[in-house]
Order: structure tokens, then C-alpha cells, then sequence
């Protein structure tokens, strides 16, 4: 058997396994890895990465990661996301960016999107039938900041909150009415303003949510992660 049938054939074996739920811990990893992503946490020091979905405090409830222990990005986006942290560092020395979700293979989008269908949630999970949505490409990021003792800016509501509160269009609104506070929505401008110098769009309906390109752009240009 030669080197390239071998290899094909752990990697079927490594995706095969991960279909049953078994897969190794860090394979997704080493699977990212070898398509050329992004490890996040080589980008900037200060950069602090905290998967929700490795854990179960989110707002599916249970784990959605299984193999998968880092943030990964496509290079376009890690470009864009060094840019962007750099931009914070000369705006708030001491603030970093806090990386909540990154690359998300196709296989643990169908996972997330079967837990919550059939429930409200269902609208805050892009359907797999329909191409899932940019995390599945490696180009969107779930992102807040941190201060210098680590501790996360004050935005509101907490990262992935399901609610009117964590949209980003009636700000000023939420402010007069006491739904928010003036500093949290500072906070926010602040992200968005880093973020866009990366090259980053805001999500208008989750202030964490940001997307480097379009999701007519990314089908087209690039790879969805199906496995």
C-alpha cells in the first residue's frame, strides 16, 4: 500500500469515526490544521480563546464539539482578525479579543442545528440542508474583549444571549429605555470599530457575530468544511 492510500485512508477512517461520536480528542484539530486554517492562538499572544461549544453552558446546552480544542480560521480571516486585534491594542493598550467560536465543521452544524430543531432556537442556527453559514467556511468569528485582568467588557448581554437585547440596530434606543448601558454600548462600537478595520461585517442581530465576507462570496470562492 503506498504513502497517498494510506493516508486517505485514515483520514476516511478519522471522519468515519467522528460520524459515530467517537472521535480522537484534537483530531479536528490536526484535520484544520492540514487544510492550512489558523490556529488563533499563534496569531497574537494576546488573544484569549474560550470555545462555548467545547463546553455546556451555551445555548444549546450540551457540548458541540468533539475532537475540536482550538479556534481555527481560514488565513484570510486570520489576517483579518490579527488586524483587527492590533487595532485594539493601539486603541486600548491592555484590551484583547476574546474568540468564543470560530471554524465549524459541517458534521458538528448538523449536530447543533437537529439539538434546537423543533424549538425556538432553531432561528439562531443556519441550516446544513442550506449550506450552513460562514463559521462553516472558517471565515466568521464569535468575538468580545477583555480588559487587562482578563475580565470581559461589559456589552450588554452575554455572548450567544438569544433576544432582542443582543441586536445591534436599536442601541441607542436600549439606552434611553435603561435595556442597556451607555458604557456597554460604547463597548460594542468599540468591537465593531476594531472589527472592521480587520475587514469584518457585523451580524445585525448578535453584537459578537462577525463575518469576513458575504455568504454568496464564500460559496463561491471558497470551501465549506464538509466533514
Amino acid at each position: 500500500m503506498n504513502h497517498f492510500i494510506a493516508l486517505s485512508l485514515f483520514f476516511a477512517m478519522c471522519i468515519e469515526t467522528f460520524a459515530q461520536g467517537g472521535i480522537a480528542q484534537g483530531e479536528l484539530d490536526r484535520k484544520l490544521s492540514d487544510m492550512g486554517f489558523v490556529d488563533v492562538a499563534t496569531l497574537d499572544t494576546a488573544i484569549v480563546v474560550d470555545l462555548m461549544y467545547a463546553r455546556d453552558d451555551n445555548f444549546v446546552g450540551r457540548a458541540m464539539y468533539d475532537g475540536l480544542t482550538r479556534a481555527w480560521l481560514h488565513p484570510d480571516a486570520a489576517r483579518a482578525l490579527k488586524a483587527a486585534q492590533e487595532e485594539l491594542a493601539r486603541q486600548h493598550p491592555g484590551y484583547a479579543l476574546k474568540i468564543c467560536d470560530a471554524s465549524r465543521p459541517m458534521s458538528a452544524q448538523k449536530q447543533m442545528y437537529a439539538t434546537v430543531r423543533g424549538t425556538s432556537k432553531v432561528r439562531y442556527v443556519s441550516n446544513p440542508a442550506n449550506g450552513g453559514g460562514l463559521h462553516n467556511y472558517g471565515l466568521a468569528v464569535d468575538v468580545t474583549i477583555v480588559d487587562e485582568n482578563g475580565d470581559e467588557l461589559d456589552m450588554g448581554t452575554k455572548v450567544d444571549y438569544l433576544g432582542a437585547e443582543a441586536g445591534v440596530n436599536r442601541e441607542a434606543e436600549m439606552v434611553a429605555s435603561g435595556v442597556i448601558t451607555a458604557q456597554a454600548a460604547k463597548n460594542r462600537e468599540l468591537l465593531r470599530r476594531v472589527m472592521r478595520k480587520g475587514g469584518f461585517r457585523a451580524l445585525p442581530s448578535e453584537w459578537w457575530h462577525f463575518n469576513l465576507v458575504s455568504r454568496a462570496t464564500a460559496k463561491a470562492s471558497y470551501k465549506v468544511l464538509d466533514f
